[in-house]
């Protein structure tokens, strides 16, 4: 399903992207003569018309961006949603206040609250170590290695939808650059053919030629910087919230250590 829907987003960006190709940078008001329009539109008289003659791979490099910006907005909301409400460190300092008085119901009550992915992960291990504690057949290593393996489940639970996405950023920033390349090599094709024609040298074709390498080298870098300035942003927030969620665990484990005597 997340597939699915991934490629869905990716279609309508670049649907989007072509649409915005032909009917805004091609619209007629960009050209010198909007009645030759079906047979030349190579005539510019501003910068969408000078854009336009870019060619069909401009639409491309519209795509890959409209699609890093489109899941840069997700990563955000997304990360902004698995870090729950209020700051993490008071949230967790508070559920370990609440275990080392041996009230559990209270710490449930603020991972409630809290609903972030720490939050998950706190809980699950709170309700666990709440049944095992009672339980006089595991002795008090076991119990901690139990909420430990419920710890560890969780976290494999939340970790991959913190880094859910960034393939496809780092993916866009790769793509986009090759495209780019693909698309000054065509336009600097265009140029030496203009060049080697027969006759005289046509200065419109040879500029459209230029103009469509050139386009697409600048489409090309601008596609790659956002997805590359997004990705390592992204992916700098999710390795400090994840050290975050390893030292509040760390915090709690020691807090359960302490009760079931396992630590002095």
């Amino acid at each position: 399903m997340k597939n699915m829907t991934n490629t869905i987003i990716m279609v309508a960006c670049l649907i989007l992207a072509y649409t915005v190709f032909y009917l805004v940078l091609g619209a007629d008001g960009n050209f010198t003569d909007p009645k030759t329009l079906l047979v030349d539109k190579h005539v510019p008289q501003n910068a969408m018309g000078m854009i336009y003659t870019g060619g069909p791979l401009v639409g491309l490099r519209i795509a890959c961006i409209l699609v890093a910006i489109t899941f840069s907005v997700e990563r955000f909301l997304s990360i902004g949603k698995a870090s729950g409400k209020g700051d993490m460190h008071t949230f967790s300092q508070d559920v370990v206040a609440n275990l080392g008085k041996g009230n559990y119901a209270a710490a449930v009550a603020s991972c409630d609250t809290q609903r972030g992915s720490l939050a998950n992960v706190l809980r699950a291990a709170v309700e666990r170590f709440r049944i095992v504690e009672g339980d006089a057949s595991l002795n008090a290593e076991q119990k901690i290695q139990e909420t430990q393996r419920v710890i560890d489940e969780n976290m494999n639970l939340e970790t991959p939808l913190l880094e859910k996405n960034l393939g496809i950023l780092s993916t866009v920033a790769s793509v986009s650059t090759m495209i780019g390349l693909l698309g000054t090599t065509v336009g600097m094709i265009r140029a030496f053919q203009a060049l080697g024609s027969a006759g005289t040298v046509s200065a419109q074709q040879l500029s459209i030629g230029i103009s469509e390498a050139l386009y697409n080298t600048a489409g090309g870098l601008i596609a790659a910087i956002l997805s590359i300035i997004f990705f390592n942003l992204f992916t700098t927030k999710v390795d400090n919230f994840t050290y975050r969620m390893d030292e509040a665990i760390l915090d709690v484990m020691e807090t359960l250590s302490i009760r079931t005597g396992t630590k002095a």
